[in-house]
């Protein structure tokens, strides 16, 4: 069966992008990268690479593919943390009996999901 090496994300700043993602995924970008780089990655400890690529035209249409995370602490924090760290909300599709999801976009605009928990879903 074939893994995902990585996950490619146009941009206008790989630097800054991958700094943001850094973050989010609670992983370091490694000291080789730089800001005029016109690549860069980072791995999360658990799943595939994000990569991220200059390129001159900017994000016009939603994404066709998108991230969808999982956090380790409950959704409505990590979206928050998320929040805080520079995204900025798209869509809340949250429920008031803790069921849903909502949307993110990343400080360039490419759109995530924040989910349930792992424990916020055995407890439903």
């Amino acid at each position: 069966m074939p893994k995902i090496r990585n996950v490619s994300f146009d941009c206008a700043d790989p630097y800054a992008l991958a700094r943001f993602w850094a973050e989010v995924m609670h992983t370091q970008l490694d000291s080789d990268h730089q800001p005029d780089d016109e690549e860069t990655a980072i791995q999360p400890p658990d799943g595939p690479a994000l990569y991220f690529q200059r390129v001159p035209e900017p994000k016009s249409v939603k994404n066709r593919v998108h991230i969808c995370l999982t956090p380790e602490i409950r959704r409505d924090a990590e979206v928050e943390r998320i929040l805080g760290l520079g995204a900025t909300l798209v869509a809340d599709h949250r429920r008031p009996d803790g069921l849903g999801w909502a949307v993110l976009a990343d400080p360039e605009g490419n759109e995530f999901c924040v989910l349930r928990s792992e424990e916020e879903r055995a407890a439903a």
